[in-house]
């Protein structure tokens, strides 16, 4: 059995991915700050039958999220899906002109050193198995910035470089890394917002292995 390490692991769109994951026999480690909000998360998942484990940490601190993923490999086995995919802080959102450079210090911890250090932990396993999945989950900033969300603006466009580099440097070793767009807000009441409807997207990334960027519907105009 392998494992999905889903970074930024809630009851949203986190627990939908697991589940969509799990069913086909992937092991299931959630990732995030919360030990307790895990560990409910975890037992849900155990008493649908699934093998799922919750493991704290903070994205910004590179230390803890290395531990956390090298714990996940260990009891639950070898990694071959990454979903990088935290939910940004509200003081990450601010207006252009009232942006200082020290707010920006957070978001590009979280957006950039984050994903590098989550990568660089789990890609040697990806490589010894002979294929894995990186998938990055991004809000419409990402590639179109926005002037009242400036440090997810800047930030997820660090991460979207560090991203597109990455998927043209792996994709002949057999590891795929896709990046999905989302433009709405997730569970808002629209069948197609749906954490589950998102989730049927990521696993079509994971399997079809096509182009680096989807989006999960067009930006608006």
């Amino acid at each position: 059995m392998t494992t999905i390490a889903i970074v930024g692991a809630g009851k949203g769109l986190g627990l939908a991915v697991a589940e969509r994951f799990a069913r086909e026999g992937f092991a299931v480690a959630l990732i995030s700050r919360n030990q307790a909000r895990l560990d409910e998360l975890a037992a849900s998942l155990r008493e649908q039958g699934h093998q799922a484990a919750g493991f704290a940490a903070n994205v910004r601190d590179g230390d803890s999220l290395r531990h956390a993923l090298e714990q996940a490999t260990e009891q639950l086995g070898p990694i071959e899906v990454l979903q990088y995919s935290p939910l940004p802080a509200k003081e990450y959102m601010r207006p252009v002109l009232e942006t200082t450079a020290e707010d920006l210090v957070g978001p590009i911890e979280f957006s950039v050193y984050g994903s590098v250090n989550a990568v660089r932990q789990v890609l040697p396993g990806m490589r010894a198995l002979g294929h894995g999945t990186i998938l990055f989950v991004n809000g419409g900033s990402a590639v179109r910035p926005g002037a009242r969300v400036t440090g997810t603006s800047v930030a997820f466009a660090g991460e979207t470089a560090y991203a597109q580099l990455l998927h043209d440097a792996v994709r002949d070793e057999d590891v795929h890394v896709g990046q999905l767009i989302i433009p709405f807000g997730i569970d808002d009441g629209q069948d197609d917002h749906s954490g589950r409807s998102i989730a049927e997207r990521l696993w079509s990334i994971h399997t079809e292995r096509g182009d680096f960027r989807t989006y999960a519907e067009p930006l608006p105009e």
